[in-house]
């Protein structure tokens, strides 16, 4: 597994210093061009479209629409995509949802050989260099489009300010359109604000250490009304196995 660069060291410094780290897409894009073609972007981006509903919303809310991946992530940089399963969040972590299995539609075939692939092995060298003594890591990747309606605000975490429950979070954004506000909070277990941002173009990037803080992110609205609003975010959480 290739060393992080001293960009990407900085940022992860951060993570192990603050609890999270901010990677604006100007310096993000060039680390993962680095481990390889970004020539799919606009493919990838287009995977977004026409996801299904989360239909397991306990709010009955029908703003958020995803699809989900599940791999395995080796210290020696190999990345293993493994058979659809469920996700799974207990109630101490997800009130709103957890405490059942969740199926989601799953990612488009081979998405991870290419732009998906680039930030799979992007977080696996940098959490794995803050975690030298893991060996395997179960990864989960989450599609994620939240729609604003006229009036109807979409929430990107109805859950709230939350932990994930796993080791490492990273959210990449992959759009914006007609949207304001989504604004990322992280806290302290006690409730003390860390900090916040907005991540706005294509490529703002954050990474969250969800063993030590807790984070959220404000409900969207449309800011023209009747026209399509929508935030599209990937995902991806790492929970070390051995």
């Amino acid at each position: 597994m290739s060393k992080p660069s001293t960009e990407f060291e900085t940022c992860l410094r951060q993570l192990a210093q603050d609890g999270h780290c901010l990677l604006p897409a100007a310096t993000l894009l060039p680390l993962l061009q680095a481990q390889g073609s970004l020539a799919d972007w606009p493919a990838f981006a287009q995977s977004w479209e026409a996801m299904p509903l989360d239909t397991y919303m306990a709010d009955r809310g029908r703003y958020r629409r995803r699809r989900h991946g599940v791999f395995r992530a080796q210290a020696d940089g190999s990345i293993q995509r493994l058979p659809a399963q469920p996700h799974y969040q207990s109630v101490d972590y997800n009130p709103l949802n957890g405490g059942i299995e969740r199926w989601f539609a799953p990612m488009g075939e081979n998405l991870e050989q290419g732009t998906l692939g680039c930030v799979l092995r992007l977080a696996l060298s940098g959490f794995g260099s803050l975690r030298p003594a893991a060996r395997s890591w179960f990864v989960e990747a989450h599609q994620f489009r939240i729609e604003a309606q006229a009036g109807t605000p979409g929430l990107p975490t109805p859950e709230g300010v939350h932990r994930d429950g796993v080791d490492y979070v990273l959210v990449l954004l992959i759009r914006r359109h007609n949207i304001e506000s989504g604004v990322t909070s992280i806290h302290a277990p006690d409730g003390r604000s860390l900090g916040s941002f907005t991540l706005r173009e294509p490529g703002d990037c954050c990474l969250i250490d969800d063993a030590r803080v807790f984070h959220g992110v404000t409900a969207v609205h449309a800011q023209q009304p009747g026209e399509p609003a929508f935030r599209d975010v990937l995902v991806l959480t790492f929970k070390r196995e051995r």
